[in-house]
């Protein structure tokens, strides 16, 4: 059969030829632009693309192109046909008609990610940038692999098993005849409810493609002609085109992990975590135009807004990279006590601090504290009980300095006494700054984290007395585990978002919270010996509040959902599962 009887009508764009192929290709934008170059995966088309493309091109020139076996373009028989050199000459076809003589930035999903790392590393003098999404180059995964089984550790057997079983579909692939009897008898209705079901992705015209039955049939040439031979014997591939990896960390297919090791290899790379499925380009499309367009922007030295610059800072790779550089974290209460100490030891792994507080002097103190170690610190006044108060802070924040990537609610007041002596006042507060303090904060900056799409983690201080009932402490156990249920629920909300939520539940520790806090239903000098006393005892104990924020930032690294700090938290936790009723009997003395 010749490839012209293999054609498929073409509408709205032009045939380039190609290495014995007519490839379709498609444009958009003001060509006189930097010219943005999209290639598909397998079994896409170029319509895959559709939303990313118009989004690109209120700014570039944007190319597309059905790949060999695809769409509207040629489908050449035999598998060798369907071998890099000849996809590499399709490309260049490509690039000769649409941008002769100039770089392009090259934007790869899946196989034409696979595609992008072999035209990166072997004629990287066409690209000034790529983007590569859930396609790894194929020959540094067979030395990922080699490294991983060299050093059998659990860990490196566990992401060797792992990406060998998300690899399965792979070895289907090398048997004869079957796959494309599957595909070409009705696999691609069950390929289209998988991908609305898993990925979230509707269908919508031109996606999945009307041809991608026999698109699909014909693709398998892909897989056969090139994955056995480079997984077995790959070669060294680098390359020091600007690179800029979105990792996909719900992807089916191909393991996050697969990014290990891949500085050695691209000196100018970046990673950018979603918290997305395979088929990015449909499910978050504002975030690969926003993120191509901040990668292009960062290689010409175009301009770039502080939360643009921030993020490019925190996704570029470094030997000697702290774990938060780059991070915007926000820390209330941040003015002393564990506050400080938590914007402190964030400042300390390369965080950017906006801490926040009723007293705007302690914010600047330990604003200006975080940035001897960090990032320039930022301090703001704010009352966390005040809701209209707090929807300026957010949006000062937001529009100053970007959407955190970390938000610690922290903010707090201890009350004690009987049950009897706490007032109406009393109560609200409490529940106005221990737990209204906290539902802001999460509300408010939930949302920007939801709405930028990259995720995230909220941290909200409670106590152990959240899950330590005592006689002496009713509205403020009671404000601290509404907040222990609240971070629980927020978790169960957000996590499909990719958006931790930590809630920290420290025991006796060292801070100020005892002198400031109230003793109700006693008179001046009574309050007065109480706070006295308390202090006394909370310094004996020895437990800082320096211990407490390593907690949080080790929740925050490892998305911990409840954390009991001291020993005494930890214990009462255990008890209030296991001996509730002792700890109702000790709920009843009086430590006074």
């Amino acid at each position: 059969m010749s490839n012209k009887a293999a054609l498929v009508p073409l509408v709205g764009g032009r045939r380039v030829r190609g290495d014995g192929v007519d490839l379709a290709v498609y444009e958009q934008g003001d060509r006189s632009r930097p010219t943005v170059l999209l290639v598909h995966g397998y079994p896409d088309t170029h319509a895959v693309w559709d939303e990313v493309a118009a989004l690109l091109a209120e700014r570039f020139h944007v190319v597309r192109y059905d790949v060999r076996g695809a769409g509207a373009s040629s489908r050449p028989f035999g598998r060798r046909r369907y071998a890099f050199d000849y996809l590499m000459s399709d490309m260049k076809a490509v690039l000769d008609a649409t941008a002769p003589e100039r770089k392009v930035h090259l934007v790869g999903h899946d196989w034409g990610s696979i595609q992008g790392w072999e035209a990166a590393c072997t004629m990287p003098d066409r690209f000034a940038s790529f983007t590569s999404i859930s396609g790894p180059c194929l020959d540094h995964v067979g030395h990922w692999m080699r490294r991983n089984l060299a050093r059998p550790t659990p860990a490196n057997l566990r992401r060797a098993a792992g990406q060998a079983a998300r690899s399965t579909y792979i070895y289907f692939f090398q048997t004869p005849l079957l796959p494309e009897l599957l595909w070409l008898g009705g696999l691609t209705k069950l390929f289209t409810r998988a991908l609305a079901v898993g990925e979230g992705v509707a269908p919508r015209p031109g996606h999945p493609a009307r041809t991608m039955a026999r698109d699909a049939a014909a693709g398998v040439g892909l897989y056969r002609a090139n994955m056995v031979r480079r997984l077995r014997r790959p070669a060294d591939r680098r390359t020091d085109v600007p690179t800029q990896v979105i990792v996909p960390t719900k992807d089916l297919f191909v393991s996050p992990h697969l990014v290990g090791g891949l500085g050695g290899r691209v000196p100018h790379l970046s990673l950018r975590p979603v918290p997305a499925g395979h088929w990015v380009p449909r499910s978050h499309p504002g975030v690969v135009a926003r993120w191509v367009t901040e990668h292009i922007a960062g290689v010409r030295g175009g301009p770039l807004t502080a939360a643009e610059a921030r993020a490019l800072d925190r996704a570029r790779v470094r030997p000697e990279r702290r774990p938060f550089d780059g991070s915007l974290v926000v820390v209330t209460g941040a003015g002393s006590g564990i506050g400080r100490a938590t914007a402190l030891a964030f400042a300390g792994r390369g965080a950017e601090i906006v801490a926040a507080d009723l007293d705007l002097e302690t914010a600047q103190r330990t604003a200006g504290l975080a940035g001897l170690t960090g990032p320039a610190g930022h301090a703001f006044q704010v009352d966390v009980s005040d809701p209209a108060a707090m929807e300026g802070f957010a949006k000062a924040v937001l529009h100053e300095h970007g959407v955190p990537d970390v938000v610690v609610n922290n903010a707090g007041i201890g009350m004690a006494g009987s049950f009897f002596d706490h007032s109406a006042d009393d109560w609200r507060k409490v529940l106005d700054v221990n737990l209204w303090g906290v539902v802001h904060g999460s509300r408010l900056f939930a949302r920007q984290m939801v709405e930028r799409g990259q995720g995230g983690h909220i941290v909200n201080t409670s106590s152990a007395a959240a899950f330590t009932p005592s006689r002496v402490l009713p509205a403020y156990s009671t404000s601290k585990a509404a907040v222990l249920m609240l971070s629980e629920c927020l978790r169960a909300e957000l996590k499909g978002k990719g958006i931790g939520v930590s809630a920290i539940c420290p025991g006796i520790v060292d801070t100020g919270i005892t002198r400031a806090s109230r003793f109700v239903g006693q008179d001046t000098d009574g309050e007065a010996r109480s706070r006295e006393r308390a202090a006394r005892a909370y310094a004996r104990r020895g437990y800082g509040p320096e211990r407490v924020a390593e907690r949080i930032v080790a929740a925050v690294r490892n998305d911990r959902a409840v954390v009991p700090v001291t020993p005494e938290a930890r214990l009462s936790l255990l008890a209030s599962r296991a001996a509730p009723g002792a700890l109702r009997l000790l709920a009843r003395l009086n430590p006074r």
